[in-house]
């Protein structure tokens, strides 16, 4: 590993002799045209391969219906001009939201997400680059051990770790939740996959990464007595169970689900790690589990990488860690193509269905380029960005229109946006979106 360092490179020169220094895979193509390919997906068209990742705003109202200011963050991103807006985790019930104002899905608040989609496809339509339409996804989720309903921790986990239960100060005879209660998540998740077909979105994911309840369910290989955890049959019951239900349910709706490729956390704690050399991620378990989610009816995969409550570095490569946060001890370029290497590989096992890959937003302007070497390699199918589409909605319009991104409107990966999170929001871009998001 390399030591951490800022961004600080002038030309594509620079960061390519980088790489070079490091030892890293960073390909690059001088034309970004691949980007605005049309992409078939599950029967669909993507306008272009430019994706919206699910980034929380933290600002729905109480109830969980989108606020004006979720409207407005909404509005913003569709009308960059992006093939797919990838709307942010949404809570299935009070029980398992991240926070008060977290976004939730209800019978009580389908109409307002039917307003969000209206409005969303309307901005979407009005893009100077509009091309197409975009494929809309929900996330769906239950926060599990990171759950804060009412603002302060309400852990709701299902093995206990001892790398992350000092988090919440957990004591060893904390309650697991039981089978029952899990299927209760089950019949929750697919309830609002129903609501949210009936809303106007295109997709679901359901959610299973970055340590919240059913990315920790297939990471219980210390769960016993249970028909959720322990074998890989077990750990992976759940999420199978719930995707195999809507895809029953609801044939036309697409699915996928946000699995992260490696939690980071040590085996037998964590997911997609080596059991032989515990603290390194080994893709064995997640390709089979993709191997499964697309025999149940997925159509599009996406993956993420690490726990932010543990190393946000892996899923997220910066440039400033959130206050009281600690600088990696690697270099964020090693992070960038670690994304680079898995989304590679899961791209590359399953070829017909396309991968959305994630942690282009450190390279600031150059992302295109490194984006279009992917894509035209068969490396990955589609490029989201979440961080860097919050500082940048129009980062699309901007490509398509004028072949190059504005250097003084790119994310800084200062991590302000995650500090709002945890401060509990509303969160977005405090750099370039200061006279709405404050920091306190």
């Amino acid at each position: 590993m390399a030591a951490h360092a800022k961004f600080r490179f002038r030309s594509s020169a620079e960061l390519k002799a980088k790489a070079g220094e490091l030892g890293l895979d960073l390909p690059f193509e001088d034309d970004i045209s691949p980007l605005f390919e049309a992409v078939a997906v599950a029967g669909r068209t993507l306008p272009n391969r430019l994706a919206v990742l699910p980034m929380e705003g933290a600002d729905a109202e109480a109830s969980g219906a989108p606020s004006e200011m979720t409207l407005r963050r909404y509005r913003r991103l569709a009308a960059g001009g992006g093939g797919l807006v990838w709307f942010e985790a949404t809570a299935v019930g009070p029980q398992g939201r991240s926070n008060p104002r977290q976004l939730m899905l209800t019978e009580g608040t389908v109409a307002a997400f039917s307003r969000l989609v209206e409005e969303v496809r309307a901005a979407a339509a009005r893009a100077p680059e509009a091309k197409g339409r975009p494929l809309l996804i929900l996330q769906l989720t239950h926060s599990g051990r990171f759950s804060k309903p009412e603002g302060t921790p309400r852990p709701a986990i299902v093995h206990r770790s001892p790398y992350l239960d000092p988090l919440h100060g957990l004591p060893p005879d904390f309650p697991l939740l039981t089978d029952t209660e899990l299927e209760t998540v089950r019949d929750d998740l697919v309830e609002a996959a129903e609501l949210a077909a009936a809303a106007g979105f295109d997709g679901v994911d359901i959610k299973a990464c970055h340590g919240y309840l059913l990315s920790e369910l297939l990471a219980a290989h210390t769960r016993t007595g249970s028909r959720y955890g322990g074998t890989f049959e077990g750990r992976t019951r759940l999420l199978l169970e719930t995707v195999r239900t809507i895809r029953r349910d609801d044939p036309g709706l697409l699915l996928t689900s946000r699995v992260s490729a490696a939690d980071t956390v040590p085996f037998p704690y964590g997911f997609g790690m080596d059991p032989d050399s515990p603290a390194t991620p080994r893709l064995e378990e997640p390709l089979a589990l993709v191997s499964k989610l697309v025999e149940a009816g997925v159509g599009l995969l996406a993956y993420s990488l690490g726990i932010p409550y543990w190393k946000p570095q892996y899923g997220r490569p910066f440039d400033t860690p959130i206050p009281g946060g600690k600088t990696p001890d690697e270099h964020p370029l090693e992070g960038v193509a670690r994304h680079l290497r898995v989304a590679t590989e899961i791209q590359r096992a399953f070829p017909g269905v396309p991968v959305v890959g994630a942690g282009y937003t450190w390279l600031r302007r150059f992302f295109p380029h490194v984006a279009a070497a992917m894509v035209r390699a068969g490396r990955t199918a589609v490029v989201g960005l979440g961080r860097g589409a919050l500082a940048y909605p129009d980062l699309a319009a901007d490509l398509a229109g004028k072949g190059r991104l504005d250097s003084r409107k790119v994310c800084t990966t200062c991590s302000l946006c995650s500090l709002l999170l945890r401060q509990g929001g509303p969160s977005g871009c405090a750099l370039r979106d200061a006279e709405v998001y404050r920091i306190s």
